[in-house]
């Protein structure tokens, strides 16, 4: 606990109930600062139409949000972003930005009104392509008081800052996923792959069905299954019928969390193959893979990514280059060889980066 109340603003570009891997961050992090008992102020925007989801939502929390009202004319929310962050930030001990708006905001106001400031990168936001994109970002981090990456791969992505940058995986809730009840679920294949995340060029799914063609010659009965918003899908479907592989993926679409813990359960293999997009959309650490680490899917992730901070090579699961057929079908071999063994490792390295052992560094920097 904080010797005396402190006041910690998060301002976020993304937070629940709508989707986002930056949201669920900041809404995992503000409940956990809550708990240690700080008084935990979230400035966020509202992004479903008429709001009422987040009014339901944000009336269960044990802290206050403050929404950004949707509106149609967009420079009129910017403005309101600021003015909102603007009126809470000298009231803070910490201000916490996270997400790309959230950054050029916070630098933006602590030219005139001095806080401790805390910037939170995950990838994408520090890794645009257009040079004065990537330039204001550079601006922006460089007035912060602290950087927190959430893996290595992202520190290096801002390493030409020449700024101190603090090294803080993401976390999850370990007891969030746990199968409550059980239906008779039951997958196609053996042994069963599954991707879960948005289907599009940064998730990997597509570097998974081009190397699938080598892989089903050793594994006939193999099948991938796809969790996510099919937003490239019918694209990809395309391909793997030209690979001839069409018949051993299937696209599930979004699931709810107890579907989506049902087709986990019965998945031998959680594989994450991502890779960099043309616009620079990057994979900056892989939380998917350590939630279906804790129910004891071990996972097969690639190299050059955040990914890399997010297995525990040989241990939780193996890392490969996205586009080497030999090294996937040699990763399959060696986990389904040593399932338990693999199973085990994967549970004990979720439990490592559970909230209650991940926020303790967190609060030391509040400290």
């Amino acid at each position: 606990m904080p010797s005396e109340k402190q006041h910690i603003l998060i301002v976020t570009s993304e937070f629940p109930p709508q989707p986002g891997g930056i949201g669920n961050h900041a809404y995992q992090l503000a409940l956990e600062l809550s708990n240690h008992g700080y008084l935990v102020k979230v400035i966020a925007d509202q992004r479903s139409l008429y709001g009422n989801e987040e009014r339901e939502f944000d009336a269960e929390l044990p802290f206050s949000v403050i929404r950004i009202k949707r509106e149609g004319f967009r420079l009129k929310m910017y403005l309101n972003r600021i003015i909102k962050t603007n009126k809470h930030f000298s009231n803070s001990s910490h201000v916490i930005a996270t997400g790309k708006f959230s950054l050029w905001n916070i630098a933006f106001i602590s030219l005139f009104k001095k806080v401790k400031t805390i910037a939170v990168i995950h990838g994408t936001e520090v890794n645009f392509k257009p040079f004065l994109l990537k330039k204001s970002i550079a601006i922006a981090l460089k007035k912060m008081d602290t950087i927190v990456a959430v893996s290595n791969y992202t520190k290096d992505l801002v390493n030409h800052l020449k700024k101190k940058v603090v090294v803080i995986p993401n976390g999850i809730r370990t007891s969030d996923w746990k199968l409550n009840t059980l239906t008779g679920f039951e997958l196609e294949g053996n042994p069963t792959l599954t991707t879960v995340g948005r289907v599009s060029a940064r998730k990997g799914q597509l570097n998974v069905i081009k190397l699938l063609p080598e892989l089903v010659k050793h594994y006939p009965e193999l099948h991938y299954h796809c969790v996510g918003i099919p937003s490239e899908a019918d694209h990809f479907t395309s391909i793997a019928a030209n690979l001839q592989v069409e018949s051993h993926i299937t696209f599930h679409g979004a699931l709810d969390d107890n579907q989506l813990k049902q087709t986990l359960s019965e998945t031998d293999l959680f594989v994450m193959l991502s890779s960099e997009s043309a616009t620079g959309d990057v994979e900056g650490f892989g939380i998917a893979i350590l939630e279906a680490n804790a129910m004891g899917i071990p996972a097969i992730g690639s190299l050059n990514c955040g990914i890399e901070d997010a297995v525990q090579n040989g241990i939780s699961g193996v890392l490969i280059n996205s586009n080497n057929a030999m090294e996937f079908k040699e990763a399959v071999d060696t986990i389904m060889n040593k399932k338990e063994s693999f199973s085990e490792g994967a549970k004990e390295w979720a439990n490592h980066h559970n909230w209650s052992i991940v926020i303790k560094r967190y609060i030391k920097l509040l400290s």
